[in-house]
């Protein structure tokens, strides 16, 4: 049977943050900004841990991953509402929204995944001390990358390909920065409930699990080192989480707080605001959240740059 095409459109328009002239000079200077600061702040976290031997450890293999992770995400939303503020034009061609869906779940998907990773890493070192280096081998670690980007791509592919079936009007606005799944649905001429079920179905689901293992690895963590005689291996222990539980918090919080938003109010433009925080401000804090808490990473970084300036 051919294939038939659900859509009677070839782009969508993207309303971005405001519809004020005069602000989007300060919106592309803001942006701009932000992006170029986590992109360099990212891209500083994995050099610094390529370069330094002590940081070769399963906890700093997994931040460099989320460096580079935050990387793409920003990376798949930012560069095109830059452009288009530039060229003043608002639209994006179908592929390209569909393509911008598709990543944003990927690169946000996988964010969710490694920040539980991240949890179960801290959870072997601090209870399992004597047999962390046994199970966080090499090829268990590059195992749970793959994996958390295996799952993260079947669940950008199952909405992405759901999306495909929709039927779009003319002349369609999405009152976004950039085309987010559930924006886009919102917008669909067709019965979107298969959509919508599926949505909450999944997120349910894909967010669910990696919460409940991150909530897991942290009970056992707090009751492991409650536990320790020692005051001060207890702060040692207690130190060593901190940056992760800062962004998880910051993540997860941004998350609940953009879904809160969204069920709260009925303007879309606020509902997009709200997102900047959990597709830029998140990205753009992390690599800061870990180099100001984290001595070995202050001093890794305080060498890339001695060596860099040396050059």
């Amino acid at each position: 049977m051919a294939t038939t095409n659900h859509t009677a459109v070839s782009e969508f328009l993207l309303l971005g943050l405001t519809d004020d002239p005069a602000l989007q000079p300060l919106i592309f200077s803001l942006f701009l900004s932000m992006y170029l600061v986590t992109i360099l702040g990212n891209l500083l976290i994995i050099l610094a841990v390529s370069n330094d031997s002590h940081l070769h450890t399963p906890m700093y293999f997994f931040l460099s991953n989320l460096s580079f992770n935050d990387i793409c995400l920003i990376t798949s939303t930012i560069p095109k509402m830059l452009v288009n503020i530039l060229r003043q034009d608002q639209s994006i061609t179908y592929a390209g929204c569909l393509s911008q869906i598709c990543f944003v779940l990927i690169f946000g998907g996988l964010e969710n995944c490694l920040l539980a990773v991240m949890a179960y890493d801290r959870y072997v070192a601090i209870c399992h001390p004597l047999t962390y280096t046994v199970i966080m081998n090499p090829h268990l670690r590059v195992l749970l990358v793959l994996l958390s980007l295996l799952i993260s791509v079947v669940h950008a592919l199952l909405h992405t390909l759901m999306v495909l079936w929709l039927s779009f009007c003319s002349d369609v606005e999405i009152p976004h920065f950039f085309c987010e799944l559930a924006q886009v649905i919102k917008v669909a001429c067709s019965d979107t409930l298969i959509n919508n079920v599926l949505v909450y179905l999944v997120a349910g689901l894909f967010a669910g699990v990696p919460l409940c293992g991150i909530i897991f690895s942290y009970v056992n963590i707090v009751s492991s080192v409650l536990r320790m005689p020692s005051s001060k291996g207890k702060q040692k222990a207690f130190s060593t989480c901190g940056s992760h539980l800062s962004v998880v918090s910051l993540f997860y919080g941004t998350g609940f707080g953009v879904y809160i938003s969204s069920e709260v109010t009925d303007s879309p433009r606020k509902t997009a605001v709200a997102s900047v925080m959990y597709s830029v401000v998140t990205q753009m804090l992390n690599p800061f959240i870990y180099s100001l808490r984290n001595r070995d990473m202050k001093e890794a970084l305080r060498k890339l740059i001695g060596r860099t300036a040396s050059l």
